[in-house]
């Protein structure tokens, strides 16, 4: 399933906005990524998509379900309603006839509209479209109760993890519609995470050999190989598909991390191998705890809702993440976008970022700036570097403002200098930059340098 348009009418501070998802013909990736300053625009077309896929998770789960509305304080000032249009693309839905002729369309597009109170408005709701498709998912369930479902999941900027509820005050299932379990609302869900992990690990441990009885085999069979490939392989059979997949996508985001694990001694914690240092989950940092809590709820829910997948993290879907690149390190928003489709493959990803990290270092993203004016989609950016970006694309001085100023003016009294008068304000300047500035900054180190070849050419000339 992909999302391949979204268009906002009268929505925050947008009149009409038309919006294409990647993938497009000439972009083969499947991210797409907003950028521009607070309050332009890129968490409300976030918010609109998550309102209109809302409805789709609620017609799969029964027929006359119902999505969230769009919130009038959304409708933009001035109008009498809003409306949200919808363009899906859904592969499986594609049938064809005995001799490959097409017999039912692959697209599904649907309106959800909203006329303020005591208002009439333009837009009507139109819900044939994400009805007909909802119908689809429900026929597939009914024919098999294992077929894959489409994940649809939206992580805002309140997903922040700071600490780790482990306290469970009500018991939950883990069915495959589970999966849609608050996705579009509430994002991540650490308390629900770790009850999911601690019910697959028991059940995983009923069927796996424990440590203490491979000791005890080691004795009576001593390094037989053949047996302790027999052994290996069991063990490896017994190893719970969906933990496995949730395990492997938070390793490889977190390649320094390794045996996640449910400890009950002396209390009841999570607990993971950092650099072959044990640690309870709560003492790694705000970063680390955020972005296992955000991959490891993707990688849950397309495990609970692919349960026929070798690989569940195979299965697709569409998911929004608001400020992306929020606690992470500089390191790690360089290559969030890459491994983000390298973990997930199949999924379709919109994005807000204000790092210019993450747009500049992975190829093939399709980038659109929101700027007070309108919306534009930006070229190609991979391999520009970092200051290009801030300057060109998100209007932002490389450097403090004041102290970009004082070197712009220093720099011109250097090439003004054609006496001792103009060299000597010179130094001053370069002087009072010095004392606020670190003595390696390399931009003081550049003027130094045109300040003393400017210096020789006078006293050369005099």
């Amino acid at each position: 399933m992909e999302v391949k348009q979204l268009t906002l009418h009268n929505i925050g501070r947008f009149d009409k906005l038309e919006i294409q998802l990647a993938p497009l013909d000439t972009i083969d990736s499947n991210v797409t990524v907003f950028v521009g300053n607070n309050g332009s625009g890129k968490t409300s077309i976030l918010k609109s998509l998550a309102t209109s896929l809302s409805w789709l998770v609620a017609r799969i789960q029964s027929e006359s379900g119902n999505g969230s509305q769009i919130p009038e304080l959304v409708i933009k000032n001035g109008k009498n309603a809003a409306a949200i249009d919808l363009d899906v693309h859904d592969f499986k839905s594609h049938k064809g006839d005995e001799k490959g002729n097409s017999n039912d369309s692959s697209y599904f597009p649907w309106r959800v509209a909203k006329p303020r109170k005591g208002r009439k408005g333009e837009f009507k709701s139109d819900y044939l479209g994400v009805t007909k498709l909802a119908d689809h998912y429900r026929t597939l369930l009914s024919s098999d109760e294992k077929t894959s479902l489409p994940l649809m999941a939206f992580y805002s900027v309140e997903r922040v993890v700071i600490d780790i509820p482990l306290k469970i005050k009500d018991k939950h299932t883990f069915l495959q519609l589970d999966g849609y379990d608050k996705s579009l609302s509430q994002g991540v869900d650490f308390r629900r995470f770790f009850e999911w992990f601690r019910e697959r690990e028991d059940t995983e441990n009923e069927l796996s050999l424990p440590d203490e009885a491979l000791e005890q085999l080691r004795l009576v069979f001593g390094d037989d190989q053949e047996t302790w490939s027999k052994l290996a392989a069991y063990r490896a059979s017994t190893k719970d598909r969906q933990l496995t997949a949730v395990r492997s996508a938070i390793y490889n985001f977190m390649p320094e991390l390794s045996n996640l694990r449910v400890r009950r001694k002396p209390r009841l914690h999570m607990s993971v191998d950092k650099n072959k240092e044990t640690l309870d989950v709560a003492q790694l940092s705000q970063g680390e705890k955020s972005l296992m809590a955000l991959i490891g709820d993707i990688a849950r829910r397309l495990a609970v809702m692919n349960p026929s997948l070798e690989n569940p993290l195979l299965g697709d879907g569409i998911v929004l993440i608001d400020e992306v690149d929020m606690h992470l390190h500089p390191k790690w928003q360089r290559t969030l976008i890459d491994q983000l489709t390298k973990t997930f493959p199949n999924c379709q990803f919109v994005l807000t970022t204000h790092s210019p990290l993450v747009i500049s270092d992975s190829k093939n993203v399709l980038t659109y700036l929101i700027s007070e004016a309108d919306v534009t989609r930006l070229p190609p950016l991979y391999g520009e570097d970092a200051n290009s970006i801030l300057l060109g694309v998100m209007d932002t001085d490389i450097r403090n403002a004041k102290v970009h100023s004082r070197l712009n003016d220093l720099l011109d009294a250097i090439q003004e200098i054609n006496n001792d008068d103009s060299l000597f304000k010179a130094k001053q300047l370069l002087t009072t930059l010095e004392e606020d500035l670190p003595t390696q900054n390399i931009e003081i180190a550049k003027a130094k340098i045109l300040l003393r070849k400017k210096e020789l050419r006078l006293e050369k000339n005099s």
